[in-house]
């Protein structure tokens, strides 16, 4: 369902709305967070060369060659989707043909209709057991709480020195 809102003469009117839907002025939090799950279909019969981007979820049903940029959202290669691309999201499932790289900053679902053929690099994976899957897989970890790493002094190698330590000066300490 697509939506399309005018402003005329500072009213905002809604197009394209059924009649059992309210009217803009009445959506309320609920509406709106169901809104920001919508996702965008491309279906079977629809062939794409190029670049996505979006800010919102997309489900490939059809042909993808090219980049897809969701930088913090899901997409989803359905069991009759077939893409060639380098994609960036938050989250992806494969149930499809994929062949390309994967940076994910989440969770990367390949399930046992996917063959995937390429390179993910993603917080967390998994993998059904059917899919088909030729992969290099990187998998990023969060920072550990009290692992921040400090900065380390750097030993000199000049004469008179103790191996390991360093010979750092106060900047006030110039010349002297």
């Amino acid at each position: 369902m697509l939506r399309k809102n005018k402003i005329l003469n500072n009213e905002k009117v809604a197009e394209d709305r059924p009649q059992n839907d309210p009217p803009a002025s009445s959506m309320n939090a609920s509406t709106a967070s169901a809104a920001a799950t919508e996702k965008t279909i491309i279906g079977e019969n629809i062939s794409i060369k190029g670049s996505i981007h979006g800010k919102g979820n997309l489900v490939i049903q059809g042909s993808v060659k090219g980049n897809i940029d969701l930088e913090k959202h899901h997409l989803t290669i359905g069991p009759n989707g077939n893409v060639e691309a380098e994609i960036n999201a938050e989250h992806v499932t494969i149930s499809g043909r994929l062949a390309g790289n994967i940076n994910a900053r989440g969770k990367v679902e390949i399930t046992r209709t996917a063959e995937f053929s390429g390179e993910i690099k993603a917080k967390r994976i998994s993998v059904e057991d059917g899919a088909f899957l030729k992969a290099v897989i990187e998998l990023q970890r969060d920072p550990q709480p009290g692992t921040l790493s400090k900065p380390t002094a750097v030993a000199s190698s000049g004469a008179g020195h103790e191996k390991g330590k360093a010979d750092i000066k106060p900047a006030s300490a110039k010349g002297i």
